[in-house]
Order: structure tokens, then sequence, then C-alpha cells
């Protein structure tokens, strides 16, 4: 074999320096005066690393022989020796000499040739490489998804500052990881990095299938109830709907004569008595009872209630109007907080208001947004506790406004601000919106059923009621304390109210100025709300309600009647309850009212949930047993889409401007694993990994 490197040591005869490990004289063999330089003379040259030869087949097999690849990964101390077809350790032939143990001259003078041993254990340390770079692309994808963060770049090239957040994640992570930076990234194998979008997609189908089959598996053979809104970019017409639930349905082996529940929100479509989605499934199951969304009604009766009231309508469309204006701009939004820091600086320092940890918080005026009602209660709030800080902000606006018009509508939002009417309508607004946002909050949490929240509507309408009837007074003293209190006119009550201005005004000598803010603006903006929580919530008091009240717990089961609850059995699940079953009924529920209603640990229980738990954590479902189903049953039924909505809302932070262009069946998984990240959360890596070596014949080593 020729001398790779003859110009390296000129001074040593060609003799003297065999470049074949196997064949070449150890370094004892070498005059003592020479040992040095011989060392010296082979590290200059490197190991003897022959490439553009055949290496033969060492068993009758021909499955293994030696790989060149070895000499990448060990290309300083690795040698090959064509004559034995064998591999040396260059720095052991320098430095070590055999001591006459067994193996401790193989990689010296006998070389080591068992390839199978050598492939097998290489196969075993690629391995270990791939499932550690594979667990590292898991974990980061997991990560982003679960933050709801884009994965690629715009430019992912080696060059590129920017490699989108999935490889900068993994640069992120190997810099805390020795073990993981050797193997990742660039110093992974070409074909096997896992960094591919392939893989991404791959990787997120996994986690949101076994999310899906989790979620399947918690139902099993259970009745269910389906939650369904629509987009408006699809076709949603019902029986399209339909087919479409039918085949999500059927994918996941769940039928359709098991459900139990269908919520959906007020469109048409949906609800139509005849031709809507409701009507559809009704005809295939009569017992999938369809509830329109409570939250949904809420709203509705909301916004129909402002309207209906000019007033309040022009008190809403001013409040919109003046939030624009004071927070319509950071350099306004900013001098909004240095007026409420002054402010509460002056009540520090007069004793107003006391210090402590958390208190006097400076904050920004809340935007009301049109399809939340929830958060016209926080705008409300907002303005009344920053009045005097928006009232200068408005001032500086208007003395430094840029042209005639910005003049013009500030100054008009100022008049408007600091009239009587407009505080008096604040302040009732207040006290309606504070009522109904208990509601609104309790029909928007995950977790809640129709008994309890039927209970909370009804619990609002009394309220209401009261305000109504008791209000006027304490209502009519907080306006004119804060008329007082921030110096703004306060009409003569008993003075004649005029409507309009110049010849179209309209006076009326019995019409005083009380009478108008209590008759015409109190009294009728909180009887058109009255009216129309009554009209929109008064499916609830059917027969179907009342009889399921029987199974309420609260007020230590006051409502507990055994006729009811067998009526409710007899007339709304009779598919689920054989005649036996429930003549086995009434048995149980004469056990039931003497054991479980009698009993100290289910007397301070509230809802008809609490009661189910109590049932399961206490052992008495299994001796209860059809009371339990039944108790399911009833809970079954929807109270609010809101669950579906949050959906909604997890799409708009996924499906961004910038991905606007990803796949349907990859939004799908995104969504699902970023919505039930609690259940993604549990999968452990190794099953992720299994799975995804077991979906293709992938090289694992």
């Amino acid at each position: 074999m020729p001398d790779e490197h003859p110009s390296k040591c000129p001074k040593l005869q060609s003799e003297e320096i065999n470049r074949d490990p196997g064949t070449c004289k150890q370094i004892c063999e070498f005059p003592i005066n020479k040992q040095d330089e011989i060392r010296r003379a082979y590290l200059i040259i490197g190991p003897y690393q022959p490439k553009d030869i055949v290496y033969p087949y060492n068993d009758d097999t021909h499955c293994h022989r030696f790989q060149p690849s070895w000499f990448v990964s060990h290309k300083d101390w690795l040698e090959y020796s064509p004559s034995m077809d064998a591999l040396y350790c260059l720095p052991c032939y320098l430095f070590k000499k055999p001591i006459g143990h067994p193996g401790s001259d193989v990689f010296i003078s006998i070389g080591f040739n068992n390839w199978k041993k050598l492939i097998e254990k290489q196969t075993s340390k690629e391995l270990e490489n791939n499932r550690l770079r594979l667990k590292t692309s898991i974990e980061c994808a997991r990560w982003l998804a679960f933050q709801a963060c884009a994965f690629r770049g715009h430019d992912e090239s080696l060059d590129s500052k920017n490699r989108g957040n999935f490889i900068e994640l993994i640069k992120l992570t190997s810099t805390f990881n020795d073990k993981v930076a050797s193997v990742v990234l660039e110093n992974a194998l070409g074909n096997a990095k896992y960094t591919s979008p392939t893989i991404q997609k791959e990787i997120f189908h996994i986690l949101a299938n076994n999310v899906r089959n989790a979620i399947r598996e918690e139902i099993g053979d259970a009745k269910f109830c389906i939650l369904v809104d629509e987009a408006w970019d699809e076709d949603t017409i019902a029986l399209t709907l339909k087919n479409e639930i039918c085949a999500v349905l059927s994918c996941y082996n769940l039928h359709i004569e098991n459900i139990r529940g269908q919520g959906y929100d007020g469109a048409s479509n949906m609800h139509g008595e005849w031709n809507g989605l409701q009507a559809l499934f009704l005809k295939d199951c009569p017992y999938a009872y369809y509830v329109h969304c409570m939250a949904h009604r809420l709203q509705l009766a909301l916004v129909i209630a402002s309207r209906e009231v000019k007033d309040v309508h022009q008190f809403f469309d001013h409040l919109v109007n003046i939030i624009n204006i004071v927070v319509g701009s950071s350099k306004r939004n900013d001098e909004l907080q240095h007026a409420q820091a002054e402010q509460v600086e002056n009540m520090i320092a007069s004793n107003e208001i006391k210090t402590g940890r958390g208190a006097n918080q400076i904050g920004t005026l809340q935007r009301a947004g049109d399809t939340r009602w929830g958060s016209h209660f926080q705008s409300i709030c907002s303005l009344i506790k920053m009045f005097d800080a928006i009232c200068k902000v408005i001032n500086t606006i208007s003395e430094e406004g840029a042209n005639y018009k910005q003049h013009g509508d500030v100054e008009g939002a100022y008049q408007v601000l600091t009239s009587f009417e407009f505080i008096l309508i604040l302040h009732l607004m207040k006290e309606v919106m504070g009522i109904t946002n208990v509601l609104c909050q309790a029909l928007q949490q995950q977790s809640q059923d129709l008994l309890n929240a039927m209970h909370i509507v009804s619990t609002t309408k009394s309220l209401i009621q009261k305000l109504r009837d008791d209000g006027w007074e304490p209502l009519l003293a907080s306006v004119i304390s804060f008329c007082e209190q921030h110096e703004i006119d306060i009409p003569d009550m008993n003075a004649r109210y005029t409507k309009g201005r110049g010849r179209y005004r309209r006076q009326d000598d019995n019409l005083t100025m009380e009478h108008h803010f209590r008759i015409g603006i109190f009294t009728v903006a909180i009887d058109f709300q009255l009216q129309e929580l009554k009209s929109r919530f008064c499916a609830l008091t059917t027969e179907f309600v009342i009889l399921s009240s029987a199974l309420n717990p609260n007020d230590a089961f006051r409502l507990s009647k055994i006729v009811d609850i067998c009526n409710l059995v007899k007339k709304y699940y009779p598919q689920d309850f054989t005649e036996h079953e429930q003549e086995l009924l009434e048995s149980q529920l004469r056990h039931y009212e003497l054991d479980v209603i009698k009993h100290p640990d289910f007397q301070n229980m509230s809802t008809i949930s609490e009661l189910c738990r109590g049932l399961k954590i206490s052992g008495k479902s299994k001796i209860y047993f059809l009371i339990d189903r039944l108790i399911r049953l009833v809970l079954t039924l929807p109270v609010s889409t809101t669950t579906t909505e949050r959906a909604f809302s997890a799409m708009k932070l996924l499906k961004t401007r910038l991905r606007n262009r990803m796949e349907d069946e990859l939004l799908a998984d995104n969504m699902i694993v970023y919505i039930e990240k609690e259940i993604a959360g549990k999968f452990t890596i190794e099953m992720i990994m299994d799975e995804f070596y077991s979906m293709k014949n992938r090289r694992q080593a």
C-alpha cells in the first residue's frame, strides 16, 4: 500500500515507517534512541485509514465486514490493516505496552476483527442516539403546541438568523445538555434528523389521535351529548352538518341512538322545528333532547333589552365613543395612566385612601366586546373608577386637538360624559349588569348542570325584580353623591321635563324630571330586561325541568319526590330503563330517601353534580345504581356551548394571518392538542416514540 504522507517524515528511512498496522514493527522493537522520533512521525502522519479498497467479509454468511463509516466517527485513533483485515488503535500502538494479559495486545499487535460484535454495539449506540434525537423533537413539538406557537420559519437554512420556533427551540434545548447537542441538527445523520415538516405533522397526528382515543375510552358505552357551532365560511345547511357529525361519530364507533342531549345556538339551521339540525337528530333518536345554549339566550336578552330602550341604547353608543377617544392611541393611554397616578398620589396625601400591597393599581379603560356583554360590565366599572382621570384626558385632547372635527368630537363626548342622565344610566347599568354578570360567568363554566343553571336564572330574575321594587332611592342617592363629588350639575327633580328643542320640543306639565328618570329610564330599562329574561328562559319551566328538580339536593332535598322521579324515567328515559328496572327504581328510591337524603354527608350539597360525585366517592352509586344512572342522564343535558366557543377562540390563536395556509388535518390535530393539553400532557415520550416507529418501517439505528 503506497504511503499517503511521504513528505511529512523525510528524516526517517522508508523501511522504518510501515503504514500497515498489522505488519509494522512494535515501538519497543526500535532502538531506544529512535522511539520518540518514530512516535512523532506516526503522530504527524495520523491513523492509517485506507478508503479506496474492497473490505472483505470474514465469515461464510457474507453479512459482516469492516465499515468505512467508522473512520468518520473515530477519525482520531482508528486504523485498519488490509493485510490482517483488522482494526487497530494508533495511540495504543504508540504508548501502550502489552502486559501479557489476554486481550491487552488486541489493538496493538493482534488486531480486532469481530465485526458482528462491533456492529451490534454500534447499532445499539445509534439506536440510543436516534431515540434521544426523536425525544427532543417530540418534547419541543409538544411544548410549541401547548403554547399555540408556529413551528416553521420563513428561512430554515443554516445561514438563517431565525430558523423557526421548532429548530430554534431544539437549539436552545441542546445548550443545556451536551448529550442532546451531540446528536441533534447538524450532528445528526442526514436522513434521521427528525426535524422536517412531515415529521412534525406525524408527531402532531400521533398526539391528537391519542387524545381522541382517550376521550373515546372515557365515554365508553355511556350516553353522551353533542355540542356544535358552525363557522361562517363553511356549508352550514342542517343536513350537511348532520352528515358530517354522523361521519365523526361513526369513525369512533359512537351510535346516534345513544345521544341524550343536543346543544346549539339559536340559528334557524340549528334549532328549526322541522328541518333544523336538532329536528333531524330527533327523528333518528327521539331522546336526544335539544337545549338552546343558555349563554346565547342571555346574550340575546341583554342585547335586545339595551336596544329597546332608546336612552340605554344611546348610552352604550356614547360609552363606545368615549372609550375610543380616551384609549384610541398609546399616547392617550399613557396620559390616562399618568392622570390616575396623580389622582392616587393626591388621595393618599389627603388620607382619602389607604395604602397597602396590591392596592391602588393603575389600570386602563376596558373596551366592550360586541359578542360578549360581560365585557360591558368591566367597561362600566372601569369608567366609574377612573372618571376624574378620563375627564382630564378628554380636556387635554380638546385643548391639543389637531383639527376642528377632533375638537368637536371631544367636546361633545365631554358634555355627554358630564351629564346627569349619562351618570344615572351608568350607575343603573352597573347594578343591572352586576346581577346578570354572575349568571353570565356561571353559564360559561366548563362544567355546569341544567338544574343549577336554572336556579341561577331564577335568582337573577328575583334580584332584578328587587332592584325594580326597592332600588330607585339608593340608586338616586348614589348618583347624586357621585355628581356632587365630581361637580356635575344636578337637575331639580320637581322641575318639568322638556323633550326636544326649539319649536319641536314637547312639554307636559305633569311630567317632572324625576318621573322621566325613574319611570322613563329606570323602570322601563329594568322591565325590558325582566321581560327578555322571562321570554328567553321560559322554556326552562317545562315538565322535564320540574321533574328533574326532584333530584336536586339543594336545601336538604326539599323538592325530592319519588313520584316525580319515577315519572321522569317513564316519560323521558323509557329507552334507558326496562320495565323491571322501573319497578326496581321505586324500591331503591324508598331506601335512598331514608339513607342518602338523611345522611349528614349529603346535607350541604347544592348541585346535582355534587350529588353524583358524592354517590361515587361513598360507594352508594353501586347500591343505588339506577338512581345513579338517572342522575348521569340528567347531567348529560348541555347547558351552553361555551366549550365550542372556546374552540373557536383557540382557532384564532392557531390559524393566524401567517399560518393561514395550514391544512385542515393539521389544523384539527393542532387544535385538539392545544384544547385538550391536560390529556395530551399525560402521554409518555416512550409511548409516542414507539407509536412513531410503528407507523412506518423506520430506521431506528
